[in-house]
Parts: structure tokens; sequence; C-alpha cells
């Protein structure tokens, strides 16, 4: 496969100053660790309206930045959520008194770092709501529903009211209903290929998918390749086990390389369906929310009324939606972030023993734990919790250890911005909420459990769905009834070895996964639990 690139690690980078040659663009300066692209004439007046996501989906999220729709777009690495700090620094640098709208497409990464990075401003007193949108019906509503095409219906109705001057709770309530009545499904011929090395197609040339996610992920099912009134037909009769006779808003998405002529036969095909009488306004044919250079297309549809029209048909200006002089990019100041060490350091010799021997023995389980990650997962959890080892040894004598409120605190500050991972960003949130919880009272079971709470509130898992908290829950259980180290660590280990029974999951990539390939494998982050607590039993 050939690309029009320079170095595949500066794709994304490339392609965001290339966007800044709009003159009403700009970007923060701690580019490109942070890659915030905003509106240059933002005077924080009316409600901001955030998104992002990773990057590979162009023109979202970049693209949508404009007079009428985002305010700011943060964008990560290719399919890669952006961190904590890039989220926190687009609502700095553009919330005032009115607040911000958070977008945030449902997936785990994007729900971690965004709900994260709301939950830290809310702290520093900034008005923050979220919307998270899954508008994907291709699993069912018993499955968590990806976030699709059908969330720039949130950017562009956030964006119009916004532009009225509108409240953040009056927003709010619209958007909620837009999401709610948002439906998309998507149908490829071919996968979409990054850009570093060959990638093998798991589809053969009589082979197409249907209910793909954006990220690469397999379809809900593979059906034979058709004539395109077939596929859409088909397409549509999916999308239709979820609407109405009501009148709806059509976005004709081109997931990548599907050519010109090709999207207006689709939408020839389209016309000749039953939904077609329905649809009253059209977006599209057009790329919207593509999926790098995927030969596909998706369909997304909105329930209409008078307001959401009205929303829907207001003049913007995003980047994406006409052409612009052509100008330089440029830059402002970037927002003094918090320190990620909020305390001074001070002593206990037992608390920082047992802190520096588990951070090593992450760093010694990395390959046994990559090694078993790449049984049900992408091969990288054991470096993930390794990194975290190693990122608490660099400031091993830096820590508040007299406090321990203080120190979980810390410790979730460390996660927060030096871990990768959706994992990183959980534990993040663990032991934030759980230092506050001992700010307010000194019960470590309870600060524990309330931390976990939050873990679950954000990562959308709870016991028995083959996550770490197999593990967590329990052991945090046992530490709240006041029972013996031996008793957690055997806690934390029966709820480990459980995940090797549970083959039936609807979350995480567990959920795409075989039983055969479940049957007898523990869940590496699980695994990873039960390790940590049979080291703090075994610290003398």
């Amino acid at each position: 496969m050939k690309f029009f690139i320079n170095e595949a690690n500066q794709v994304v980078n490339e392609g965001i100053e290339g966007l800044l040659t709009n003159p009403k663009l700009t970007r923060l300066d701690n580019y490109p660790e942070v890659r915030v692209v905003l509106r240059k004439d933002w005077g924080k007046s009316k409600v901001a309206i955030i998104s992002g996501g990773g990057s590979g989906h162009e023109p979202t999220h970049a693209g949508f930045v404009g007079k009428g729709m985002l305010t700011a777009a943060v964008c990560g690495d290719i399919f890669a959520s952006p961190s904590v700090d890039a989220v926190l620094s687009a609502i700095i640098a553009t919330a005032g008194d009115a607040g911000c709208l958070l977008v945030i497409k449902n997936y785990t990464g994007d729900r971690l770092n965004f709900g994260l990075a709301a939950e830290q401003a809310r702290e520093m007193g900034y008005n923050v709501e979220t919307i998270i949108v899954g508008d994907d019906i291709a699993l069912g509503e018993d499955t968590e529903q990806r976030g699709l095409a059908g969330t720039l219906f949130v950017h562009k109705t956030a964006g119009y009211l916004s532009e009225e001057g509108k409240s953040l709770e009056e927003i709010l309530k619209l958007v909620k209903r837009v999401a709610q009545n948002s439906y998309s499904i998507g149908l490829s011929l071919e996968e979409g290929q990054k850009f570093q090395g060959k990638e093998e197609s798991r589809l053969d040339k009589s082979e197409a998918e249907l209910g793909l996610g954006i990220h690469g992920e397999p379809g809900v099912e593979k059906i034979a390749v058709a004539k395109a009134d077939e596929l859409m037909k088909t397409a549509v009769k999916k999308l239709q086990e979820y609407t109405s006779g009501a009148e709806y808003a059509l976005i004709l998405n081109n997931l990548g390389s599907v050519t010109p002529i090709e999207m207006n036969v689709l939408l020839n095909s389209f016309s000749k369906t039953s939904m077609a009488e329905n649809v009253k306004l059209l977006v599209g044919p057009g790329s919207f929310m593509t999926s790098l250079n995927m030969k596909g297309f998706s369909i997304s549809v909105v329930k209409l009324d008078e307001e959401i029209i009205e929303a829907l048909l207001a003049p913007c200006d995003p980047a994406s939606w006409f052409i612009s002089e052509f100008g330089k990019a440029s830059s402002i100041n970037s927002p003094e972030l918090p320190e990620t060490l909020p305390f001074e350091a001070s002593e206990n010799a037992s608390t920082q023993k047992w802190l520096k021997e588990v951070s090593e023995e992450l760093i010694d389980m990395k390959d046994e734990i990559n090694a078993l990650d790449e049984k049900v997962g992408d091969g990288d959890a054991g470096s993930t919790f390794a990194s975290a080892g190693k990122n608490v040894l660099e400031v091993i004598d830096k820590l508040p250890y007299a406090k321990n409120w203080e120190l979980f605190i810390s410790i979730g500050r460390i996660f927060s911005r030096e871990i990768g991972g959706s994992s990183g960003v959980l534990f993040s949130l663990l032991f934030t909420r759980a230092g506050n919880a001992l700010k307010e009272n000194d019960d470590l079971g309870k600060a524990l459990l309330s931390g976990l709470d939050k873990m679950k509130d954000y990562g959308g898992a709870k016991q028995g769905e083959r996550t770490m908290i197999d593990a967590l829950q329990p052991a945090f259980e046992a530490i709240a009834n006041g029972e013996s180290m031996e008793n957690v660590k055997s806690a934390a280990r029966k709820g480990a070895d459980a995940t090797k029974e549970i083959t039936d999951t609807k979350f995480g990539r567990s959920s795409y996964l075989s039983e055969d390939s479940l049957k007898n494998v523990p869940d590496p982050g699980a695994e990873v639990v039960a390790r940590v607590f049979e080291k703090l039993a075994a610290i003398k």
C-alpha cells in the first residue's frame, strides 16, 4: 500500500499543520505533545463545545472546528484517545463563565481520558458537562454502542446553540435528545490500512463486512459482496430495526477510499429503499468520519423535530465544509497545568518499602503479562504496568508517605500523566477518588471501594465482566471488612482465577473474541492485581 506521507510517526502532526493553513484556526503551543486545534476568534463568552479522539478519522475532529460547530478538537495518535492533559488543556483554554460541553464518542479510552479531564477541571472550578454518543446499532442495545458519524449531529446542534448564546443546561438538554435519537451502521469491502507495514486483509474478494467500527474492528457479520443496491438495502434494513415512520436527517459517510461517483451510486441506492421517504435532510455524500482509507460507507440518521431542524440548517463554517483563504499556522499560549506531584515529600519507611517492591514487581512481570495479553488482547498490558512501576520508581523519594491521602492522590496524578492505555486512567481515577475519600475519613477499605466505584462509573465494567475489577473488588471488600492481608491476597487470587471461566461478556475486547479464545485464560489486568496483593502479603 502506498501513501502520501513523509514519516509514519509524523502523519498526525503534519496533517494538523496542513489544516492550520486555514487562518480561522490555531492551536496550543505545547504542540505536538498536546494537539489541540481551536477557533482563533474564540472569546470565552459562550459555552465551549469540545470534542476529539484518535486521528485517522479526518475530517473528524479538527475539521469541524469553526463557528457554529466545535470550539476545539483534541487529537490523539492514529486510533488512540488523546491524553487527559490534552483534554484538560482544551477545557482551560476555551471555557469561560458559561462553561463547556465535552462530546465523547463511546469508546473506553475516550470515556476515560475525557472523563478524568472533566473531573480535574471541575476540581479547578470549571463548569463542565459531558455527553457520550453511542449511535452504532450493529451490536445491539445489550452491548456497548460505539460512537460513529452520528456524533456529528451532536457537534452541529451543540455548536448552533452555543453560537446562539444558550446556556450549558439548554445545550445539554437538546444534545441528549439528539444523541438518544441518532443511529448509525457501517458496511465495508476492505479494511483501512495503517501507515506502517503491509496488513493482511481478513476479507477475501467475495466478502464484505456489516456493522464494523472505525478502528479496524471486525464487523458484526461477514456478508457476500453484491451490487450496490443490495448492499445498501442490507444496511438500511438493519438501521430500520431502530427507526420508525418519523422524519429523519441522513448522513451518507465515506469511510475513506470510496470514490465520489460510487458515493453517488450509493445515494441513488438509498433513494430506492423504503426509508428514503422518511428522510428530509441530507448531509453528504462525503467524507465526515473516516477510518483511514477504508473502502466502505456508513449511514447515520437522527429523528427530527423543529428545534433540531433549525440547528442542523443553521449556517456554520468549519474548515471541512468550505474553502477558505490560505494562511499560515499560528499558536497561542498554553494554559499552565497543575503540578504532577502536588505535595511536599514526607517519610514513612514501611509505606515507601511496599510501594518500591510493588513497583519492581510490576516491572519484573512485564514479559509474562504481555504474553498472556497476546492471547486475549493487544499484547501490551505487561508493558503498561511496567511503565507504571518505572514511573513510580523515578519519583520514589519525592512522594508524601506520611499521609496516605496525599500519597494516593500523588499516585493518581502519576498514573494519569505518565502511564499509557486505559489501565493508567482507570487506576488514576481509583487512587484519586480514594485519596479524596481518605482525606475526609481515614478508612482505607471504604476509600478503596469508593475509588473502585469511580473506576466503574467511567470504565463501564462491573464485577463478573472479565476485567481487573474481578480481582480488585473482592480484595477491597476484604480490606474494608478488616481481614488479614493473607485473606485479602486469597480474595484477589480467587477473583483473578475466576476470569478464566468467564467467556460470555459484552464489555471490552473480550466481547469480540470467541469462547475458545477466552477459556482457561485469566484476564491480564486481574492477574496483575492478584500478583500485586501476593507481593504485598509477602513483604515483611
